[in-house]
């Protein structure tokens, strides 16, 4: 795959590797002392998918193509976008926000797909595909334990584990918010 066509913003980009080479990773992820490193699959009992790169960029053409089913998710703080950019389709969805419950509710009714009356019912959930910065921030394992808390089923939900710092490591496209 020398690139893939993809709809942000309703814009059409393309979604590839940057093949100069003198291009080097974004001065940011240079530092190595940052964080925990986060286990593989860090949500255990509960089964859900941790992906790499290319199943990441399957669900980017997905997205693009209009499949409403998913839902890609920036976990990290505003101000992250704003310095490395996002992945194409992602929307941000701090994890903070899914750390209060009744906040991380009306998230998941308004744009998640479940619908919240007694119980919550999540026949219609979006899979969720979710990344921070990187295997050494605990952003998305964060949001990720309390949705499943509030009962979202591990089936729905994504983990891309390397987060930007491996998708700019490989040279792939970003956009800004």
């Amino acid at each position: 795959m020398v690139f893939v066509e993809v709809v942000h913003d309703g814009k059409t980009i393309r979604l590839q590797r940057n093949q100069n080479k003198d291009n080097k990773i974004s001065s940011f992820y240079l530092k190595t002392t940052r964080g925990k490193i986060q286990p593989m699959h860090p949500f255990a009992p509960y089964a859900v998918e941790t992906i790499g790169e290319l199943t990441m960029i399957s669900y980017v053409k997905q997205k693009s193509a209009g499949d409403d089913t998913i839902l890609i998710i920036d976990t990290r703080t505003p101000n992250w976008p704003t310095i490395t950019g996002v992945i194409p389709t992602a929307i941000n969805i701090p994890y903070t926000c899914f750390k209060n419950k009744e906040k991380a509710l009306e998230i998941m009714e308004g744009l998640l797909g479940v619908q919240i009356d007694e119980l919550p019912d999540f026949s219609y959930t979006k899979a969720l595909v979710m990344y921070c910065n990187s295997v050494w921030y605990g952003q998305t394992p964060t949001a990720v334990t309390a949705l499943l808390k509030y009962g979202t089923p591990a089936a729905k939900i994504k983990y891309f584990r390397g987060g930007m710092q491996n998708w700019k490591a490989l040279g792939l496209t970003t956009v800004n918010l």
